[in-house]
């Protein structure tokens, strides 16, 4: 694993795209600092821009580097959570400003699978996750299901968890508001 981090990380400080496990589904991901990098995302998800990506964190207590202000629910449910949860808050900051939405929003998750929580660790920037597929087309479940066009696209496919079977699923998405407001986006 850790010749994997330093490969991933070689990438992601040239500003380069890596295909990678995450605490769900197989990911596309780079620098969430980095414009030109997001921008590249959106090209190999052939996506439009205005559709904004989630970044994952190696521990909650980043979140604030992140966000204007934390609504106090927030550590609540990134406390109680059983499954992964990405959470969206207002008041974006410190992020490439492609990936925040016209709404100053963005989707943060705090991992916990190993290799991603490293690898932020050791990097010491958010990572954008993406599903690995071309926008409008299903996510695949596992590593086995990524089409090759993705896989031509990247700048590096880590080599951990390839071999995995099991079908994982995508987050559960809740929008936070300013005053506490909590939707459910997915569950």
């Amino acid at each position: 694993m850790d010749t994997e981090i330093k490969n991933a990380l070689d990438i992601l400080h040239k500003g380069g795209i890596i295909l990678y496990p995450t605490d769900t589904i197989w990911g596309i991901g780079c620098d969430a600092t980095n414009a030109e990098a997001v921008k590249k995302i959106y090209e190999i998800k052939e996506r439009e821009d205005s559709k904004s990506m989630l970044v994952l964190i190696d521990e909650a207590g980043r979140i604030p580097s992140y966000i204007n202000e934390v609504p106090e629910i927030a550590w609540d449910l990134i406390d109680l959570t059983v499954k992964p949860l990405t959470i969206i808050y207002p008041g974006a900051k410190n992020l490439a400003q492609n990936l925040i939405s016209k709404e100053k929003t963005i989707g943060i998750r705090v991992t916990t699978e190993l290799f991603t929580k490293k690898l932020i660790q050791r990097f010491k920037r958010p990572i954008v996750s993406t599903s690995a597929n071309i926008s409008g087309n299903p996510s695949p479940t596992n590593f086995s299901q990524i089409d090759e066009a993705i896989k031509s696209r990247v700048d590096y496919i880590v080599n951990y968890r390839q071999d995995e079977m099991e079908e994982f699923e995508p987050s559960s998405i809740i929008q936070l508001g300013v005053n506490g407001e909590v939707k459910i986006i997915r569950e």
